[in-house]
């Protein structure tokens, strides 16, 4: 599989027309990619996510149009954001100090004039359109002194921007129910699709590189097009057309994702220093000594390449919020898997702050943005990788979102939907839309305010007995096995502890009994945790799920509390304060 995207020049970005240097780079890395098709180490399904989508890519130069027009992401048939927000359109002029005047079919004219960008040299223009509460579509037109441009069949909704690695990227004919789905597509012309080239660049970009596709109306061209061409994402895909059948608006959909990146290239070197990271820092995934030591060494990889040009361009554009799907490749060794308690909140409170700043305060301070928390992927039980640390830090280490560190974000929980058969690897699951569904459930909840169910059950408290711990919840529970639970015991005479298995005993509506004689004579129990493993079961047969909606399965969770021993001690779970692996 691999072997077959290196040969195609396309994917690889690989050129006839290189110079020594690059062509010594690129023999260099395709000795590496036949030795990653042989290889049968664990980290087999990321190396194929990481080439799938097009490595090596070498950097594209930025070129700023010299002409008057609409920057890159602008078209027609385009989503703008509604009232009562106000969206920003901007574009390039080469004549400094002109007056450009905007006018939305049916609505008074905006002006705005042309300055001189002191960063990246070029005309730009820039203006806020009234708050539109219509959906349209719309007519836009600019006009100079001697030219008009014109944006036709343009919509006002809600604008969410879809990015993260192969998971968010892996498109709509790869998972479940593909045909019918495909099929359907044509009956939502009020949902568009816009998706940005693959790409990466050591300095920020003030726009796009490349699009990918302009936007489009759904359709089997526009969602899947078998030239390889054009991607767009399934769980993009399947959230959007969730919430317009939720609202009927019209809803807009910008796919920037890149197979087998970790955060720090999709983040800021502001974000990035928060964390203690430098941008100049190669993180180790899937990064070989030979490549690190090539001349001017860079790629998808590198901290802030994907963040300088793929989404720091659409800054100055209007969005409602940002759903993501990453992590898989910060979950392997030497990749800063426990620096992802911080990486993370500080890359949203980033995004937030800088589309706030670059939408002239129209995009909310603290817009949601919404996450897939890491799904299975090796189908032996017993194995501990990162995943599970991963999934945790996704939370900021509180189990759960929103929480104080991570206010207006939310959450898909996705352990459970193992897919070990999948033809794309393991760690592509197949299954985007019960993905998708959940991703809405949480979305209406806190983007929209929705009253609705949209998490599975935590225990709140921990009773001791005699030879069991009785764990309580607040809502009623639906079981789909009878594991998953393991207690941490000490080990006498040493700061050693262990993880051990424990058994349910029984299981009742809103309570789960565990054995708690399961460490050895001497020791004292710690701590309990809850699927603590890469793949914690069989598709949708984790131990937990709601009672009230079995869509829902209770997240991984992770308490440290000492058992006195003593029958009828209570400890309460204080879910407000963040715990520490250790």
């Amino acid at each position: 599989m691999i072997r077959r995207y290196l040969t195609t020049g396309e994917r690889t970005g690989l050129s006839t027309n290189l110079g020594p240097m690059a062509f010594l780079q690129c023999m260099f890395l395709s000795l590496l990619l036949r030795a990653a098709a042989y290889s049968v180490d664990e980290r087999g399904d990321e190396i194929y996510a990481m080439f799938q989508n097009g490595f090596p890519n070498k950097v594209t130069p930025q070129k700023s149009p010299s002409n008057f027009t609409f920057a890159s992401y602008y078209g027609n048939h385009m989503v703008l954001q509604r009232a009562p927000k106000q969206a920003i359109i901007w574009g390039y002029s080469p004549n400094i100090g002109e007056v450009i005047k905007v006018k939305v079919e049916g609505q008074e004219t905006i002006s705005g004039r042309v300055y001189n960008d002191s960063i990246y040299g070029v005309g730009i223009w820039k203006v806020t359109l009234p708050p539109m509460s219509q959906p349209g579509p719309f007519t836009i037109t600019a006009s100079s002194a001697t030219e008009t441009i014109t944006l036709t069949d343009v919509l006002f909704g809600d604008v969410w921007i879809c990015s993260g690695q192969s998971n968010m990227q892996f498109t709509v004919n790869r998972m479940f129910n593909a045909t019918a789905e495909i099929a359907a597509a044509t009956n939502f012309t009020n949902i568009r699709l816009f998706s940005v080239a693959l790409k990466f660049n050591p300095t920020e970009t003030l726009d796009l590189l490349a699009v990918n596709e302009g936007w489009s109306l759904p359709s089997k061209k526009s969602l899947v097009d078998h030239t390889g061409s054009v991607y767009f994402s399934a769980v993009c895909w399947l959230y959007g057309r969730l919430m317009y059948q939720e609202f009927a608006y019209p809803i807009g959909l910008i796919d920037t994702s890149y197979g087998g990146t970790p955060i720090e290239a999709w983040s800021s070197r502001d974000a990035l220093a928060q964390c203690g990271i430098s941008p100049t820092d190669i993180v180790d995934s899937y990064v070989y000594e030979i490549e690190k030591t090539l001349p001017g060494y860079t790629n998808s990889h590198t901290p802030t390449q994907l963040w300088n040009c793929m989404i720091h361009p659409l800054l100055n554009m209007t969005i409602y919020g940002v759903i993501w799907y990453q992590g898989e490749n910060n979950a392997i060794p030497h990749s800063n898997t426990h620096k992802y308690n911080c990486t993370f909140p500080a890359m949203i409170s980033d995004w937030r702050l800088k589309f706030n700043q670059g939408s002239l305060g129209q995009t909310d301070k603290l817009f949601p943005f919404g996450f897939v928390q890491l799904g299975p992927k090796d189908p032996k039980p017993s194995v501990q990788s990162g995943y599970a640390e991963i999934r945790w830090h996704q939370t900021a280490d509180y189990g759960y979102v929103p929480n104080p560190k991570m206010k207006k974000t939310f959450m898909a929980v996705a352990m459970d939907l193992a897919d070990f058969g999948s033809p794309y690897g393991s760690v592509h699951i197949r299954d985007k839309p019960d993905v998708a569904r959940r991703l809405y459930l949480s979305g209406l909840r806190v983007a929209y305010g929705k009253e609705v169910l949209a998490a599975g059950p935590l225990p709140t408290i921990v009773v001791e007995n005699t030879t069991q711990l009785i764990l309580t919840y607040q809502e009623k529970i639906l079981y789909r096995n009878l594991e998953g639970f393991e207690v941490l015991c000490s080990v006498p005479g040493t700061h050693n502890t262990i993880w051990t298995p424990t058994p349910i005993l029984s299981a009742l509506p809103t309570s789960i009994t565990l054995y708690s004689l399961v460490c050895g004579e001497g020791q004292t129990i710690l701590g309990l945790r809850y699927s603590w493993r890469e793949s914690p079961c069989a598709f949708k047969t984790c131990t937990v799920y709601s009672a009230d909606n079995p869509l829902l399965p209770g997240p991984p969770f992770l308490v440290y509390h000492k058992m006195t021993g003593v029958a009828g001690t209570v400890h309460v779970i204080d879910w407000n304060t963040p715990t520490a692996i250790h």
